[in-house]
């Protein structure tokens, strides 16, 4: 092997190591977050739970802060919006399996990662940053169901219900709080939620002919 390649690999392996890194930093957090509370997690905990230096944690996320929009990130990361994207283009004609789409994104979001997003705004009690990271994550909510609600044919929404209300009807049925209490208190199965919100979302936005 040439010095130049092996130089190029060493490169390589690097970057692999500094990504493992930051991945268990923020499974740590994530962790000590779920189990002992934003506000009573330290970062010298998060660097002992990781079995990295506290100076690493603070050269890879900055702060605690930080290190919270990073989990945060990842929770958006593993609801698969590529996956969504496509579902969409693929019912580009058919309104109800769209929004069906839109609920099975969400049904994955909070599945996998419901504990973030209630632990990103509770810590935004507190933290500007975060509470702005949190209503940012809405916003984003909001301008997907926009774009898609807006390529739809004219007469497609429920007579009288104008874009903005529907979107709001949306944001109030798909959210985390009632994802986690007919989950964890009712005891339905994510997949019931995820059918009822696709029925629910047709019933609510569509006109009946659609």
């Amino acid at each position: 092997m040439s010095t130049e390649q092996r130089r190029r690999y060493d490169s390589l392996r690097r970057k692999a190591q500094a990504l493992e890194t930051r991945a268990e930093i923020a499974r740590a957090a994530r962790l000590l977050f779920d189990s002992r509370g934003w506000a009573d997690t330290t970062v010298r905990e998060v660097a002992r739970e990781a079995g990295v230096s506290v100076p690493t944690v603070y050269a890879t996320y900055g702060n605690k802060t930080g290190l919270t929009r990073a989990v945060a990130d990842s929770a958006d990361l593993s609801a698969d919006a590529p996956r969504m994207l496509a579902d969409l283009e693929a019912a580009e004609a058919d309104p109800a399996a769209q929004l069906r789409a839109m609920a099975a994104y969400d049904r994955r979001l909070f599945e996998r990662a419901g504990d973030v997003i209630l632990m990103v705004r509770e810590a935004g009690r507190s933290e500007p940053e975060l509470a702005t990271a949190y209503q940012e994550g809405r916003r984003r909510g909001d301008e997907t169901r926009i774009q898609v609600f807006e390529s739809w044919p004219s007469g497609t929404l429920r007579p009288g219900l104008d874009l903005r209300s529907a979107v709001d009807i949306y944001a109030a049925l798909c959210t985390v709080d009632v994802y986690t209490t007919l989950t964890t208190e009712r005891g339905w199965s994510p997949a019931r939620v995820e059918e009822w919100w696709g029925e629910a979302l047709a019933r609510e936005l569509l006109a009946p002919a659609t």
